[in-house]
């Protein structure tokens, strides 16, 4: 009479720590290589800005025959 009522639908408790953990497994490899690419978009930004600045230093060169005394960033 027991064998009845009994459901098979949901899943065992080893089976969800066996999904936890290869969850956590895969997190612990993929957060370190996404804080490699954060710092390598980072120096690519950098590099960027500065040869930003370096055209337009030399722009004003070319116009005003001498370097500006002070270089000015907004952000």
């Amino acid at each position: 009479m027991l064998q009845k009522f009994r459901s098979n639908k949901g899943f065992t408790l080893i089976e969800l720590l066996i999904v936890v953990a290869i969850i956590g497994i895969l997190a612990a490899i993929a957060i370190p290589q996404f804080a490699a690419y954060r710092e390598k978009a980072f120096h690519t930004a950098s590099t960027s800005d500065l040869k930003n600045i370096k055209t337009g230093e030399e722009a004003f060169m070319a116009d005003n025959q001498e370097y500006p005394h002070d270089v000015i960033l907004s952000n």
